[in-house]
């Protein structure tokens, strides 16, 4: 087979989901498979975090304005090389392609109504170009992938796919990410001290930020300890603004704010994390659920969505609506050592369960059931 395979943003610095998941499925499809040619197309950027292989060719292309990268830029590009299949990875393909299309949906949280309290110009922008591009694509498509039994029992309702269309494709974590007996102390780069709170929240409002901010506040008010609380991703004025309108003055200095970590770092501020606070309003699968469990910690996570599927019936789910439920689970593993322990060994366990080898083995094996069923095959 001579496969392509979209992975636009992945030489960006600053990378975030679906970007990670990409280059983890390239990386382990390098290790799996030697038989098959891949070409791998990326826009310019400067972390050049994939190399060639064999088999295995980085393209890069274009520059990076997603909507012309990805509608002129790419088919044009993928034309050149006589691929039987080009897999898109990020939710949307080129509108004219005459390549087998597999795409990868991670969720459809574009084609729900949209929160009008969300001012970020790019998330924005990123919905209604989702939404526009969607629609026309999914009828080309010869398989569409998704990341839980959630999301794909949720496309399949909501947007009619016929099941025999759509795959389901667990993501994995990085290796890495892992209990260490001698932590270094990468965390100081971030906070004065362990013991903390970590939560990755950012301006998007299913990320539940605000209710886990006022959660955060009712903690404080019965703990004699008073951890603080570790915010990824966040700006003061958007802070501001939450502490403002909700009265919770007394967060304020309890919180740091360091901006965006870098993935490296990651598992030494999980290892040196009290817990991790994972309290989405939605979510198509939850690589960070499994990170922070992966390294010991204890998560808070939702009862909504993917995140029981991920987490498991024995992980602490809470209802993300409820700030006196988030706060009343930070309390608990605080004063109940018992629990606490237990939490940590539920989450180690859970972890075992999800791999990126599992992942890419399961998406060459989609890979071979479509090529078999194109006219000109040569496995049909």
């Amino acid at each position: 087979m001579r496969i392509g395979i979209e992975a636009q943003r992945v030489f960006r610095r600053n990378k975030h989901g679906m970007d990670y998941v990409v280059l983890q499925e390239i990386k382990e499809l390098q290790k799996l498979d030697t038989k098959n040619e891949y070409f791998v197309f990326v826009a310019p950027g400067v972390d050049r975090c994939l190399q060639d292989t064999k088999n295995v060719h980085i393209i890069v292309i274009g520059e990076s304005f997603y909507p012309v990268w990805e509608q002129i830029t790419l088919p044009r590009a993928a034309k050149k090389y006589n691929l039987d299949i080009l897999h898109c990875t990020s939710n949307t393909a080129p509108i004219f392609c005459d390549i087998p299309l597999v795409l990868t949906l991670h969720d459809i949280i574009f084609m729900e109504p949209r929160d009008k309290n969300n001012k970020s110009l790019y998330q924005n922008m990123g919905w209604l170009y989702r939404r526009k591009v969607v629609p026309k694509i999914l009828d080309k498509c010869r398989r569409i992938i998704t990341v839980s039994n959630f999301e794909k029992q949720n496309i399949i309702n909501k947007l009619h796919i016929p099941e025999k269309r759509m795959a389901m494709i667990y993501n994995g974590y990085n290796e890495w990410f892992t209990t260490f007996r001698d932590v270094a102390d990468i965390y100081k780069s971030y906070i004065d001290k362990p013991g903390y709170f970590f939560f990755l929240g950012n301006t998007d409002p299913k990320k539940n930020t605000e209710r886990t901010l006022v959660a955060y506040s009712k903690y404080l008010e019965k703990s004699s300890i008073k951890r603080k609380l570790l915010m990824a991703d966040l700006d003061k004025e958007y802070l501001n603004g939450i502490i403002e309108r909700n009265h919770i003055e007394n967060i304020r200095e309890q919180i740091v704010m360091p901006g965006y970590i870098v993935n490296s770092d990651l598992p030494y501020i999980y290892n040196r994390a009290f817990a991790f606070l994972y309290t989405s309003l939605r979510e198509s699968f939850g690589i960070p659920l499994l990170e922070a469990m992966a390294c010991g910690t204890p998560v808070i996570t939702s009862n909504t969505s993917s995140m029981p599927e991920i987490a498991g019936n024995d992980a602490i789910l809470i209802n993300p609506e409820s700030s006196d439920e988030i706060a009343e689970k930070m309390l608990q593993l605080e004063n109940n050592e018992l629990y606490y322990n237990a939490q940590k060994e539920i989450g180690l366990k859970r972890a075992e369960l999800f791999s990126w080898k599992k992942t890419a083995e399961q998406l060459l094996s989609l890979y071979e059931e479509v090529y078999k069923e194109l006219p000109n095959s040569n496995m049909s």
